[in-house]
């Protein structure tokens, strides 16, 4: 639920990294290597995240889940990136060769693929709200081709919430991650519940994920006079008055929505806005609509609006949630849902008592039932 904080890291091949490539050398012989330097030869690659394009081709971007999809013909693959804030995962063919953890300024290269053709894909697992990365495009290796983009996928979801929705801590072992690498090291933002959803389903996706950050108030009343709403319209997180400018091609069918965990789940302290909870639940609720009223605007009637809540301190989170559903399904929106997960195996285990990579299974089959309870017509 709290912000990750922004740690002092060098740049290196994790060991995990360094084995799954070492495993699968074994078939292909593929490997990992860097170049300080950036290969001016890039191109050929797709994204449906939010991203601000630069004049000589290369994508800047802060929210976590950020994906890039090639496709090359050859023995090998670059990577052109400028990042020294985030990770990432190198996939190949579908199966992660290696994770890039704050590469910086460097081109990354998989090589000793077999001589064919391949798809690449590259997939930004932290958060990054303080600093934006930049990523130049992949670079065929000598012989070799980058080809034309993958098409875009038919099915699209947007997936907006806080720290569970981003990943937060999901691959410790741990709730105290102070001795295992931290937050960062801990997190993996492709494999949280939206995104193990979206791939079950073969949907493009967006994670538009911001930890702490609450409808209108942020975890322990934090960072007062902001809001998730305050960055939900940014392409860049750290740039104030940034605009995302939606693509033509965007326009998901489902927009899963999971805002309230910090509105909620510590108590209010002397100073805030609201003097009791029911004062909070009455803006929560007011702000609730007009974020609904913003999704419906942008996205049309068609789009259906998931309402998320699970447990957190009482029932007030999920109980103004339902609420907020049921007033929008009487004013006659019946394409606005609510979907309250919880479950007996969820062991919380993440860093902070977020969840793990076990709950994120759970969790994203829990949505996987709901969406397929929608009358969805993909």
């Amino acid at each position: 639920m709290r912000t990750a904080p922004h740690l002092s890291r060098r740049a290196l091949l994790t060991a995990a990294a360094a084995s799954v490539t070492a495993a699968a050398a074994a078939p292909s012989q593929a490997s990992v290597a860097h170049r300080s330097r950036p290969s001016s030869a890039f191109g050929g690659f797709r994204t449906v995240g939010r991203v601000k394009k630069a004049a000589d081709g290369s994508v800047r971007y802060t929210w976590p889940g950020i994906a890039f999809e090639g496709r090359f013909r050859g023995t090998g693959v670059g990577i052109v990136l400028d990042d020294p804030a985030n990770d990432y995962d190198v996939q190949i063919d579908g199966t992660t060769v290696g994770t890039l953890v704050t590469p910086g300024r460097t081109t990354s290269w998989i090589r000793n693929l077999t001589d064919t053709e391949h798809t690449v894909r590259l997939v930004k697992r932290t958060e990054s709200p303080w600093a934006a990365g930049r990523f130049g495009g992949f670079a065929a290796a000598r012989g070799g081709e980058v080809l034309a983009a993958p098409a875009a996928r038919s099915r699209q979801i947007e997936f907006i919430g806080d720290s569970f929705t981003a990943g937060y801590g999901n691959v410790s072992a741990t709730r105290d991650c102070s001795a295992n690498g931290g937050v960062d090291r801990n997190s993996n933002a492709d494999l949280a519940f939206g995104a193990l959803t979206a791939r079950e389903l073969g949907a493009d996706y967006q994670q538009n994920a911001f930890s702490g950050r609450g409808m209108v108030r942020n975890y322990n009343g934090g960072e007062p006079g902001t809001d998730y709403r305050t960055y939900y319209d940014r392409a860049l997180l750290n740039v104030v008055g940034d605009v995302w400018r939606k693509p033509r091609g965007w326009r998901p069918q489902v927009v899963v929505i999971g805002l309230g965990i910090n509105d909620f789940s510590t108590p209010l302290h002397p100073g805030e806005p609201w003097a009791t909870q029911s004062e909070l639940i009455a803006a929560y609720t007011s702000a609730y609509h007009g974020f609904l009223d913003k999704l419906r605007s942008r996205y049309g009637s068609k789009t259906f609006l998931v309402v998320s809540a699970t447990p957190v301190s009482g029932t007030a989170f999920a109980d103004t949630a339902r609420g907020i559903v049921e007033d929008r399904n009487a004013r006659g929106d019946d394409r606005v849902s609510h979907w309250y997960y919880d479950d007996p195996g969820l062991d919380r285990l993440g860093c902070d008592w977020h969840p793990s990579l076990r709950d994120h299974r759970i969790i994203s089959g829990l949505l996987d039932r709901h969406l397929a309870a929608l009358p969805l017509k993909w």
